[in-house]
């Protein structure tokens, strides 16, 4: 497993459909996954520190597991098939759940918990951004800083891919 870090949450175009970008922490890797509009939503709050009046619903997961004395360890991407990412919550204690990946992701941003990908999906679905074109990381890091959970809303509401 190797660690990574949320990039952030964009719209590609001209498919209009949300993206979700994961960097591995020790390398040159990037992995974007499709994800709905709701879940670019979701992940965008978190990553703006974005407190709703009520709970949504990941506000709410990680409330039930906090009140029955659980802690969400890491989330874990360990499988990608026909394009579609597969992910588990690995709880204290060695229990795991299976998930929806940008369920987890957002899960993960709000409970404070590492993210890990299996090497198999970092190898089949990975995409190598060398030095060179950190400008074009930069480029997406200045969208992301003025992009905001509001955009997402008009997406498609697709799923992951």
């Amino acid at each position: 497993m190797r660690a990574l870090d949320v990039v952030g949450v964009r719209v590609e175009m001209p498919s209009n459909n949300p993206i979700v970008l994961l960097r591995e922490r020790d390398g040159d890797r990037y992995l974007p996954i499709w994800i709905g509009a709701p879940e670019a939503s979701a992940i965008a709050f978190a990553q703006q520190g974005v407190v709703p009046p009520r709970p949504l619903t990941h506000d709410l997961l990680k409330d039930v597991i906090e009140a029955v004395g659980r802690r969400v360890e890491e989330v874990r991407i360990v499988a990608v098939k026909d394009n579609v990412y597969y992910a588990e919550l690995a709880f204290d204690g060695g229990l795991t759940v299976s998930s929806r990946t940008s369920d987890a992701i957002a899960l993960a941003l709000r409970v404070g918990c590492p993210i890990v990908g299996a090497e198999g999906v970092l190898d089949s679905s990975g995409v190598p951004v060398p030095d060179e074109d950190e400008d074009e990381v930069e480029k997406f890091r200045e969208f992301l800083d003025q992009i905001t959970p509001e955009d997402f809303e008009s997406g498609s509401g697709s799923e992951e891919r």
